[in-house]
């Protein structure tokens, strides 16, 4: 074993494979992944299930901190604006929500409409 300790890219990139498998898993079809909607940020994973665009935040952490605290009134602003733009640029007029998928280690937390 080298030691090395994964970067914070690689762990958020392993986070959005489990994410993608366990939507999938759950009747989801995935759009888009890494959506990035010029300055106002980037959807990490945009789902249809039901007629619902989900526009989905992924959230996972090093063992010692939860990563539902990533999840900030500002991160949801952003995610809002992006969401607004994506189905404006895509000419869409479908409904959505916002979800979070938080990932601690191989446990998974889908979270419904976190603007609520």
């Amino acid at each position: 074993m080298s030691g090395e300790q994964p970067t914070t890219k690689e762990i958020g990139d392993k986070a959005e494979s489990l994410g993608v498998e366990y939507l999938i898993q759950n009747g989801y079809s995935i759009i888009e992944q890494n959506f990035y909607a010029r300055k106002m940020g980037e959807i990490d994973i945009i789902a249809q299930k039901d007629g619902v665009i989900h526009f989905i935040e992924v959230k996972s952490a090093k063992a010692n901190f939860d990563p539902i605290y990533n999840i900030t009134p500002r991160k949801i602003h952003k995610i809002i604006n992006s969401a607004h733009y994506y189905l404006k640029i895509k000419n869409l007029d479908s409904p959505f929500c916002l979800d979070a998928l938080i990932i601690r280690g191989k446990d998974i937390e889908f979270i419904e409409n976190i603007t609520l």
